[in-house]
């Protein structure tokens, strides 16, 4: 219901909000609300089908269901997880929504996305996909329970500049995640709500002035008990209305690069 409704409020405001699905998503009985989404106008990304982490190179590190569960993948090696994994998920798009996946994000976010993963990049490419979002850049922290610092802010802010897209020298291009999370903002900073929108609207104005693209990183199932107003989202499509900048998916900023 959180994630229709964010889609309403973006599409009434002259945008598409870019989505990632968790390939399990699609065993519910009925998927009708992701038709909707996606009848709107609104792409739909991989998100690989059981969450699993696409740097691991041991079982125990790709996801805690295989960790309780190892028969699930036997004795297959992580990559080849990994691989059937983001595979399964697009089969399942295909099947239940009739949709190929726009674009493959990673679960977790990367310092340094997958620059040391070449094997990874060729993994995807050798799928189909021309972009992957996995970087998500260093910034400064506040402790959990504080509000963030004026130092913590500027960092955030300034850690913009690192989350702008770029190609690997494989050819797949990267769309990094823009700080901060609602996960770093709520589950690990502990902020109240009126933290985040702050630090969101700064950074979403350096963006601007810089003619840079700003990235939001979110999750219902986070912003629905922390924002269950849509404060977050609002705010977001105010700001770009008042500026004349779009809101696009996230193909418009992998575009960037080609061009």
């Amino acid at each position: 219901k959180y994630t229709v409704e964010a889609c309403r409020r973006v599409k009434k405001a002259g945008g598409v909000l870019h989505c990632f699905a968790v390939g399990r998503t699609l065993e519910q009985e009925s998927v009708e609300w992701l038709k909707e989404i996606v009848l709107a106008g609104h792409p739909i990304g991989n998100h690989t089908y059981d969450h699993v982490n696409i740097l691991a190179t041991k079982p125990e590190e790709l996801q805690f269901r295989f960790q309780r569960s190892p028969w699930l993948i036997g004795n297959k090696k992580p990559l080849e997880v990994i691989d059937e994994n983001i595979k399964l998920t697009t089969t399942a798009m295909k099947t239940r929504l009739g949709i190929e996946p726009s674009g493959f994000r990673t679960p977790g976010g990367f310092s340094d996305g997958l620059t040391n993963r070449e094997d990874v990049q060729k993994l995807l490419l050798a799928q189909g996909f021309k972009w992957v979002s996995s970087k998500y850049p260093k910034h400064a922290m506040s402790e959990p329970n504080k509000e963030p610092s004026p130092d913590v802010i500027r960092s955030i802010v300034e850690a913009q500049a690192s989350a702008q897209p770029f190609a690997y020298a494989s050819g797949l291009i990267e769309v990094p995640m823009s700080p901060v999370s609602d996960i770093g903002a709520f589950r690990n900073g502990r902020w109240p709500l009126a933290s985040l929108l702050s630090v969101v609207k700064q950074s979403l104005e350096w963006c601007i002035d810089h003619k840079a693209c700003f990235d939001f990183l979110a999750h219902p199932s986070c912003l629905y008990v922390m924002d269950p107003e849509f404060k977050t989202i609002d705010l977001i499509c105010d700001i770009a209305k008042k500026s004349g900048v779009s809101i696009v998916g996230l193909d418009a900023f992998a575009d960037r690069v080609k061009s």
